[in-house]
């Protein structure tokens, strides 16, 4: 559900070089902050990188890009 929110100019300008970068839009870019920001609330001991993993994992699994490990 989409809702519409007020955000200060200068938080929308602070966010589209980063959009412009990772090549996603302003919007989707302050989506994936939010995001991020909240995975680290819940889970402050993470590193960021792990974090990143762990998202990519996610994509990859969703995608079918994954196999099963076996032990031994």
């Amino acid at each position: 559900m989409a809702t519409a929110i007020k955000l200060s100019s200068v938080f929308i300008k602070d966010a589209k070089p980063y959009a412009d970068a990772m090549h996603r839009s302003v919007p989707k870019q302050i989506e994936y902050w939010a995001r991020i920001g909240k995975i680290v609330e819940e889970n402050p001991d993470l590193p960021f990188s792990m974090i990143q993993d762990i998202l990519i994992g996610i994509e990859e699994v969703k995608a079918g890009k994954y196999s099963e490990y076996t032990f031994g």
